[in-house]
């Protein structure tokens, strides 16, 4: 499991080389959410879901940037990805970077 900076998630999205998939609950994504993030909440958590024959990187996001590790190093140990990324900090750094935010 790869942990990465928002701007450089950011960078990845601007220039389609991600799938950013955020695990937090749905009660959460009213409070902020990211454009282009697929929802998939980790206590419904879809494996059948993730894309896993593609070129992107596969993006990883929660609150703080736990549940999503978790989730990531998950399908990273039962061979369903070969590479996974988690944004560091979560939504919460996103959004302390200034970074926006779905409207």
């Amino acid at each position: 499991m790869v942990e990465v900076e928002p701007q450089q998630v950011k960078e990845w999205l601007d220039e389609d080389l991600a799938i950013l998939i955020d695990v937090r609950e749905h009660q959460e994504l009213v409070m902020f959410s990211i454009d282009g993030a697929i929802h998939n909440p980790m206590s419904a958590f879809d494996f059948d879901a993730v894309p896993s024959e593609t070129d992107k990187r596969l993006v990883f996001v929660c609150a703080q940037g736990i549940r999503s590790r978790q989730i990531g190093e998950y399908l990273l140990q039962e061979n369903k990805v070969s590479e996974a990324y988690n944004m560091t900090g979560g939504v919460a750094a996103w959004a302390q970077a200034g970074l926006p935010k779905r409207d």
